[in-house]
């Protein structure tokens, strides 16, 4: 069997775990740049603020209805995140941390437990020792758990836990659950069943597995197969990121090319970094660049380009100089751009990297991101910077409302008087 414990509007309650005085009042919490809602407290919700509300149009509501808002925390959310996942270390030793604020459980050999009962135990230790409230759902296929995960969250009388364990149970959960719910399916594969008369999981089901495979692939296949409760998706106990991604959306729109030409070379710088941190290398470089698509009275562009690198690589050096040429390939003069970023991928071990006989610069670098990212660990992040991120100019995140890290800085630690 496998569990979902996912933590309740988990941003907003980690605001809560060190502000006793905002434990009922309604919280919302604001992505990059303070741009939209992207946590709300039960009690926000109740008050009618949408998911990806925009703050600037909701800020006279925000102080009518004396919604506190906040700035994201990440520094926070991540330690809280890291402290739920070692609580959920003692109870199987089968985990895949799925999201910040999500992980499946396999239970295999518990046959002798009730598992309800026994996730019941986990959501109160987790409370207990971090004041996350989450919920639990249980099922035979990870995509069950996340069925029954959603049932969990709707009917209070569970207590936050809920099992599909049964054939009975199985049937009624798959016909309650809108198709749209379904874990793994997309906007695009809901419009094509929804032409069909799919509405409920149930309905998805009830297709001939030809019929899908023909439709929806070996994906469509697998998903069917779970929801039938036959477990297609194995756990990924070691979650190795098949990309890593850095992008912001600006305070405010720009024309100039080399305003987006230091965020690019700051982004990929960023990525590199990453890359090594996790002992990785990539060969695909992605670059891509928005418009606003809220203002319809602009025009509008987007584009995006992925340019291969012709050797494994985690330099910064490498990865912003390609980065820096996708951008000059899908740059366009005259548009107003909101957002751009960074995305690296074909990511491998590096220990596993294949040197060619022909270039240089598997080694070339690898000396000077060392003494690079020891300098930086030294005397403070983005010390040391390459000179196409501009050391004249600092950048940060728009953060207007942020709380202290009260778990990641000495100076901000709560202090008992």
């Amino acid at each position: 069997m496998y569990a979902l414990i996912d933590c309740n509007n988990f941003y907003a309650s980690c605001e809560r775990v060190f502000n006793p005085k905002i434990r009922t009042t309604p919280i919302v919490v604001l992505s990059n740049n303070d741009g939209c809602v992207i946590s709300r407290s039960n009690e926000a919700k109740k008050l009618g603020i949408p998911m990806g509300a925009p703050a600037f149009e909701f800020d006279a509501v925000f102080k009518e209805k004396n919604i506190q808002v906040f700035s994201s925390n990440y520094a926070l959310y991540g330690d809280l995140s890291n402290r739920v996942n070692t609580i959920l270390k003692k109870y199987t030793n089968d985990i895949e941390f799925y999201s910040i604020d999500e992980s499946f459980l396999r239970f295999t050999g518990y046959q002798q437990y009730n598992l309800t009962n026994y996730c019941l135990k986990i959501r109160e230790d987790v409370l207990k020792s971090t004041l996350i409230p989450t919920c639990i759902g249980i099922g035979a296929t990870k995509t069950l758990a996340k069925a029954a995960n959603r049932i969990a969250k709707k009917f209070k009388q569970l207590n936050g836990v809920y099992s599909i364990d049964t054939e009975d149970r199985r049937i009624k959960a798959l016909k309650w659950l809108p198709i749209e719910d379904v874990w793994g399916i997309g906007r695009r594969m809901t419009k094509r069943l929804k032409a069909k008369n799919v509405f409920k999981a149930y309905d998805f089901t009830q297709l001939s597995t030809d019929f899908v495979r023909k439709e929806f692939g070996v994906v469509g296949v697998r998903l069917k197969k779970e929801l039938e409760g036959v477990s297609a998706i194995e756990l990924d106990e070691v979650s190795s990121k098949k990309s890593i991604a850095t992008t912001r959306s600006f305070d405010t729109t720009y024309k100039e090319k080399s305003y987006l030409a230091e965020r690019i070379a700051t982004f990929a710088a960023t990525c590199a970094e990453k890359l090594r941190n996790q002992q990785s290398v990539c060969n695909v470089v992605t670059v891509f660049v928005y418009t606003n698509r809220f203002q319809e009275n602009q025009e509008q562009y987007y584009n995006s380009i992925n340019v291969t690198i012709p050797f494994a690589t985690n330099s910064s050096i490498e990865i912003v100089k390609h980065a820096q040429k996708g951008l000059q390939l899908i740059f366009k003069e005259g548009f107003a751009y909101k957002k751009a970023g960074v995305i690296v991928s074909g990511i491998y071990p590096e220990n596993e990297k294949q040197f060619n006989l022909f270039n240089e610069e598997p080694f070339k670098h690898r000396d000077i991101m060392r003494v690079m990212d020891q300098l930086n660990f030294k005397f403070g992040d983005k010390k040391i910077k390459l000179a196409s991120q501009d050391l004249e100019r600092t950048w940060k995140m728009r953060q207007n409302l942020l709380s202290p890290n009260y778990t990641t800085k000495w100076n901000e630690i709560l202090e008992v008087k």
